[in-house]
């Protein structure tokens, strides 16, 4: 993929993947812009791969991580997201929230959340049930949604996999980049 490259979601959240750099260690880090509209956010979420930064150029931002008190951050305070802590944020102010910020390892997530902000898009602000289930599937290692309920995880699912597949909706992802163990 060439970057940079903006994704955007009808929530109201913009992404533009700006480059990636290596660091004098070695590592990989994918530096990103974001904007939010007011209110507007993911939903608690992991990324058991990836360390995430985001520093407030404008606005105020809203975060938690799961199980904590909620927090805030105004323009030039940064927030950090460890790998494997699960965590949410929000445009907590009446303006739109801009961030600068960067992940480390890139891994899959342009991809990832390329393919859940498309989906999302297509099925009137949430990933269609075959997407979700596909994509939370495959790159089970790397990403979760905190959000998504027992019922949906354990049943409907599964019940989404097995029919998507026989009916040929998984061939959409046959260039899917493979997941990182």
């Amino acid at each position: 993929m060439q970057l940079p490259h903006t994704i955007w979601n009808i929530h109201g959240e913009k992404i533009t993947f700006l480059r990636i750099i290596t660091n004098e260690k070695g590592e990989e880090i994918l530096e990103l812009e974001n904007e939010v509209q007011p209110k507007a956010g993911p939903p608690m979420h992991v990324h058991y791969k990836q360390d995430e930064c985001l520093t407030v150029t404008e606005g105020r931002i809203g975060y938690q991580v799961l199980g904590g008190e909620k927090k805030y951050a105004g323009p030039g305070e940064t927030v950090l997201f460890k790998a494997g802590v699960p965590h949410k944020f929000w445009n907590d102010g009446d303006t739109l929230l801009k961030c600068t910020g960067w992940a480390t390892p890139p891994n899959t997530i342009i991809y990832f959340l390329q393919e859940i902000y498309k989906s999302t898009n297509e099925n009137n602000g949430r990933p269609g049930t075959f997407d979700a289930a596909y994509l939370l599937n495959r790159y089970k290692s790397e990403y979760d949604m905190q959000d998504i309920p027992g019922f949906v995880r354990k049943v409907i699912f599964p019940l989404a996999l097995f029919i998507g597949k026989l009916q040929g909706k998984h061939k959409k992802y046959k260039d899917a980049p493979m997941p990182v163990l």
